[in-house]
């Protein structure tokens, strides 16, 4: 039988404080009210004789009258008191009027009251009585609480599955105490042995998910600080490739990376080990763009195809060839698959099939190479080099409107919901409403051409040409108040080559370069001996030396120094220009010069991200 509650006439409750106990919800009567004036409550109000020799009789008669009555004399006494005594007769009322609604309830109703309420209320309801304590623990309200937030938000889910606590929850009861006991280093055969032994598995299990919500609440705060300041653990997988270097694109989850080359392959890493578990040889050039999902890989390439692979055994099982030039960038899901290219066009397609993709619509109005496209079910959506970015109906394939406002052309974006983001060769960022087509923040602070972006519910995440990635603050970015110099959280700056395209999640960013590596930073578990990234205000890096307290000191660079490591990186990248610049490069150059007359609008000589970049 469940326990009774403590306190009956508890009518409204302050969570913040214990709540007066009163007997029975008898003693809330009005004979009670009068019959509880005694001498000791009242010594101090100097009771008359008179009063206390009639005072008993005067009882007798009020017990006799009906309540109609009862009501109607105390109302009468009521009115003919002045503020003080009304003050004293509050006092009296205000525990007798409460009523303790979880302990009048069902517990089922309780129950689903106290579920919807947040974890600050949860920890104040313990507090009220034992009753709604023991409410909330046969209940399991708190591993109800986390569930709901694994359901609803991604970072909760993620976390619990990458620190392991995911298996305590959505399995039975039983299973699930044998696991909390093993997580303390016992045996499963001693797990079950001890259960046995607990009095209350339900309190048992109420104090582990009160303690675990309070854990995961203090990673999530370490997360987020270690994005805040930068703090990482990073891992470098370096891809080796024998001619040409460059890793151009890249997709991952939790099992793998597969990376898109410039040596022509598709590799695919083992998240486990790094290693090259599989490579993919088919593309006749640099492989610019993919996308895959549990069944399929889907490959753009400067040889002007897509191919279609099959994910788990690496077998091309369908080329589509449509695009005259470089394949530049490709989306895909439910359904359809949409392909940009070089030759300034959009290819919607529809995939019935792996081996079965037809050619829907061709899409046509840029007046320069499309660099990259996104969509969704509302909207399709494309940048390019001729400076603008173009929305598209994705049913009727109609054209809507056009994006203008970056100086140069456009090399990157993502959509998502309303919000536009787009990264260009003017070096800048700018974030557009997609409905109205209105700019609503232009993000400065990379040195060179901005190649890629991504961004989530939280953060924008870019990466350039000057080798650099920058974490910015989403929210302040969207709020017109916001200061400028207080968008950009954190630069990181361990790629020696151009960022050509990266991901993130709560937790990491995998990003690729000129310089054939992927890196991962890992936010979730930073070394702490690790040092941030930090960049000074003139864009150098500062030298760490030494430590204090387990956290790295900040020492001043001579000007010498510095001048001298500027020399030497704008050497570095002159080299990469030059190498870039090599062979078909400088064709496909003049090639764009030719397509476009002298005294068109658009730039003549387009960005390096707007050609094919193969050998």
């Amino acid at each position: 039988m469940a326990e009774q509650p403590q306190y009956s006439t508890i009518m409204s409750v302050d969570l913040e404080t214990e709540p007066q106990a009163v007997s029975s919800l008898e003693s809330s009567s009005t004979t009670y009210l009068m019959s509880s004036l005694t001498l000791k409550d009242c010594e101090s109000s100097k009771l008359s004789v008179n009063y206390l020799n009639s005072k008993d009789e005067v009882g007798d008669k009020f017990s006799s009258w009906n309540n109609s009555d009862q009501v109607d004399i105390i109302k009468s006494f009521l009115l003919k008191m002045n503020h003080e005594q009304l003050g004293e007769i509050n006092k009296l009322l205000s525990p007798m009027l409460k009523r303790d609604f979880i302990g009048l309830l069902p517990k089922h109703l309780a129950e689903f009251i106290l579920v919807n309420i947040d974890a600050i209320g949860l920890e104040r309801c313990e507090l009220v009585s034992t009753y709604w304590k023991h409410v909330i623990a046969n209940g399991m309200l708190w591993k109800k609480l986390i569930e709901k937030n694994i359901l609803k938000d991604e970072m909760w889910c993620g976390l619990s599955y990458k620190r392991g606590w995911h298996q305590y929850f959505f399995r039975p009861i039983v299973e699930v105490t044998i696991l909390m006991v093993m997580s303390n280093g016992e045996s499963r055969e001693s797990a079950i042995q001890f259960i046995d032994t607990i009095e209350d598995v339900f309190e048992y299990q109420h104090q582990f998910y009160r303690n675990l919500y309070r854990q995961i609440i203090e990673d999530i705060k370490k997360i987020e600080d270690n994005w805040t300041k930068g703090q990482h653990k990073l891992t470098r997988i370096n891809c080796n490739s024998e001619n040409s270097k460059g890793v151009y694109c890249l997709q991952y989850d939790d099992d793998k990376i597969i990376s898109g080359l410039r040596d022509n392959t598709i590799k695919i890493w083992k998240r486990s080990d790094l290693a090259c578990v599989k490579t993919l040889d088919g593309h006749t050039g640099s492989v610019l763009c993919l996308q895959y999902d549990n069944d399929i890989i889907a490959s753009g390439s400067s040889d002007s195809t897509v191919r279609i692979w099959d994910v788990r055994t690496g077998e091309c099982i369908n080329t589509l060839v449509h695009h005259c030039e470089a394949v530049l960038h490709l989306r895909f899901h439910n359904g359809m698959m949409v392909t940009c290219s070089k030759d300034r066009s959009i290819c919607v397609w529809e995939i019935i099939k792996p081996t079965e993709i037809n050619l829907r619509r061709v899409l046509v109005g840029h007046r320069a190479a499309v660099n990259v496209v996104d969509f969704d079910e509302n909207y399709i959506v494309s940048a390019s080099g001729d400076r603008t970015i173009k929305v598209w109906n994705p049913t009727t394939c109609e054209f809507i409107r056009t994006l203008s406002g970056h100086k140069r052309g456009i090399a990157c974006l993502q959509y998502r919901d309303t919000l536009i983001v787009s990264g260009s060769s003017d070096n800048t960022i700018r974030l557009w409403e997609i409905n109205g087509g209105s700019c609503l923040r232009i993000l400065e602070g990379h040195e060179e051409l901005v190649r890629c972006i991504r961004f989530d519910g939280k953060r924008i995440i870019s990466g350039a040409y000057d080798g650099k990635i920058k974490v910015w603050d989403l929210n302040a970015a969207l709020n017109p108040r916001s200061n400028p110099s207080s968008l950009c959280i954190q630069t990181l700056s361990r790629h020696s080559g151009r960022v050509f395209r990266l991901q993130f999640d709560d937790f990491q960013i995998v990003s690729s370069s000129h310089d054939d590596t992927i890196l991962i930073w890992d936010f979730l578990n930073a070394d702490k001996n690790d040092a941030p990234d930090m960049i000074n205000e003139d864009g150098t890096q500062p030298v760490l030396l030494g430590a204090a307290n387990g956290r790295p000191q900040q020492i001043g660079i001579h000007n010498g120094i510095v001048r001298n490591q500027r020399n030497f990186l704008g050497r570095i990248r002159d080299n990469e220009r030059n190498e870039m610049e090599r062979g078909d490069i400088q064709e496909l150059i003049l090639q764009e010069e030719n397509m476009i007359g002298p005294d068109d609008p658009v730039e003549n000589v387009f960005d390096e991200v707007e050609v094919d970049e193969n050998d």
